[in-house]
């Protein structure tokens, strides 16, 4: 693990005290992990990080980059994670994954260094008006004062930097900014002083109370289909296991779950896509539910969404702490602000021992899925060399101590069509769903995997060529591998029917380039490999698995074929 405290002065620390404080709350608010970025500005924030043993510091010179790796830190420790970064546009770069972070609740604390209030707009250098720039994607903003020397002044920096901890790691959990102007002289030191003031907080998890909860079950036993779709969420065993019992106790709920849900279960059906492109013509009401209940982030599948707001539930229950209404279906009739973990752990234990009532629906689905899952693996195996045939070697072939990172566009959609065979904790930037990222964010993930594992990001072309940045660090090791889809830029667009047609596809929406992976591979000193055939797949993988340094697998296959396969998987 990089520490970067080789050169540390014990006993010393940044003479402005707000860079101290926000170290110090930092640390009680549960921060180990910072990701900084180098300048002049916010040398005070990072002599105050340097010489503090406590915290895990990673260096990472493109603001943008570093923002992402934060967040493949927070979403794999569960853990707040700081980014420090100097005056001027260095803050602006931190905008795509501070987005990202507010809509996945990622609790990532920005801290940009600024100059004092006086020289705002005074066409002196890095003088931009940095304070509330990230507001519209942040939970707060906090600009503290120049000074600290009075004790009103620092009383009101220190009101604000423990509110900023508060606030970030209280659910719904996300970024917040501390901007922070810095007078010279910027690189004094001074000997550590008297305790900061910790502000404590102690809010714990809503839960429903027992006679709601005890309504709540009741009508969900009285319902002769409910269903339970989940989208993005982190990992959890409690969650997991709550709908495990669910879907084994009641046989009219059925548990449609995403490749990025982390929920594993041979009841729940795990390939949504391709189970809805089974569904039999003029059935489809026989499949809506009734009783709909939504939780996680934003889904992938649009014929998931489209389905459900063509068929909308009479009664549909949003949980999940989200910070506003979430109502993707445009039918929502009960918001439940609580936990997913929580609340179907609860609704668990006031069901009833047995639920006989129309244990058909679940089964129904299931049948579904299972006919589904026939065609699917007849149809692939049917397929010429495509990016379909593709993922069908390389999603069985991952072993399970790795982590699964997928890029935006047709990486994460080819991912969701093999439902069960995704048994890794699988994670894709879907809070914004931008193309940025992808790289960084596995990166971020791959500097504090534990031994043993690995982060596996699967990526397109245009994504990789993208964050370039994400490889450029100096932390590059055998923990990150890449495969990298080469299939002549973004071939989702030869998919999409909007843009398939239109004459201008090719130049303004694909963008194809010349293929540089090997050259790109070189230059960051990646071990490399590559494949342009299923037989070549199938050679090349266990060698890049097995690669005890940083390893790219280049696979190519062609743009149009993949297009025309997927058309002809969807009926298209």
């Amino acid at each position: 693990m990089e520490q970067h405290n080789k050169t540390a002065i014990a006993g010393t620390t940044s003479a402005h005290v707000q860079c101290r404080e926000i170290v110090e709350i930092m640390i009680a608010a549960g921060v180990r992990h910072a990701v900084v970025s180098p300048g002049s500005r916010n040398a005070p924030l990072l002599i105050a990080l340097a010489r503090e043993p406590r915290i895990s510091k990673w260096v990472i010179t493109d603001e943008r980059s570093a923002a992402f790796a934060a967040i493949g830190i927070a979403q794999r420790l569960l853990q707040p994670v700081m980014i420090v970064c100097t005056s001027g546009s260095a803050l602006l770069d931190y905008a795509p994954a501070i987005a990202e972070a507010y809509y996945r609740q990622i609790p990532i604390i920005a801290v940009s260094a600024d100059r004092p209030r006086e020289w705002i707009d005074q066409n002196d250098s890095q003088t931009i008006r940095q304070d509330k720039s990230l507001a519209a994607i942040v939970k707060q903003s906090y600009d503290l004062p120049t000074s600290c020397i009075g004790e009103q002044d620092r009383w009101y920096a220190n009101r604000l930097i423990n509110d900023a901890a508060i606030t970030a790691t209280t659910a719904p959990m996300g970024p917040v900014h501390i901007n922070v102007p810095l007078a010279d002289p910027l690189c004094e030191t001074v000997p550590v002083a008297s305790p900061v003031r910790i502000i404590k907080h102690g809010a714990t998890a809503p839960t429903v109370d027992r006679a709601t909860m005890q309504q709540l079950a009741t009508e969900l036993a009285g319902t002769e289909r409910v269903m339970i779709v989940a989208g993005f969420h982190h990992p959890s065993h409690q969650l997991n296991a709550a709908l495990s019992g669910i879907a084994r106790q009641c046989g009219n709920v059925a548990i449609l779950t995403e490749t990025i849900s982390n929920l594993h279960d041979e009841q729940f059906i795990s390939a949504i896509d391709r189970t809805l492109g089974a569904m039999p013509s003029g059935k489809a009401r026989q499949y809506a539910p009734q009783l709909l209940i939504t939780m996680g982030g934003s889904l992938v599948s649009k014929v998931a969404k489209k389905f459900l707001r063509r068929y909308p539930a009479a009664q549909e229950w949003r949980v999940g702490t989200d910070p506003c209404t979430i109502d993707t279906m445009q039918h929502l009739t009960r918001r439940i602000d609580t936990p997913p973990e929580l609340f179907f752990g609860q609704l668990l234990d006031a069901l009833p021992p047995e639920q006989s009532l129309a244990p058909g629906y679940a089964r129904r689905w299931q049948q579904l899925a299972g006919e589904a899952a026939r065609w699917h693996e007849q149809y692939v195996a049917d397929a010429p060399w495509c990016d379909l045939k593709a993922f069908s070697v390389i999603i069985p072939s991952i072993p399970a101590h790795y982590t699964l990172h997928l890029s935006n566009g047709t990486c994460i959609r080819y991912a969701q069509l093999f439902g069960t065979a995704v048994k890794q904790p699988c994670y894709c930037n879907r809070g914004t769903s931008g193309i940025d990222g992808s790289t960084s964010t596995a990166l971020g993930t791959a500097l504090v995997a534990p031994a043993g594992e690995t982060a596996l990001l699967v990526t397109g072309d245009m994504s990789f060529g993208y964050d370039l940045a994400g490889i450029s660090s100096q932390y590059n090791s055998a923990k990150l591998k890449i495969i990298v889809m080469c299939n002549g830029g973004g071939n989702i667009f030869r998919f999409l029917n909007g843009t398939s047609s239109l004459p201008e596809l090719e130049r303004y929406f694909e963008v194809a380039r010349p293929d540089r992976t090997r050259a790109i591979a070189a230059a960051f000193e990646f071990e490399y490999f590559e494949a342009g055939d299923e037989a070549a797949l199938r050679q090349a993988l266990p060698a890049f698995y097995a690669c005890q340094r940083q390893a790219l697998l280049a696979v190519r296959t062609p743009a149009q074929t993949n297009a025309d396969v997927l058309r002809r998987y969807f009926g298209m």
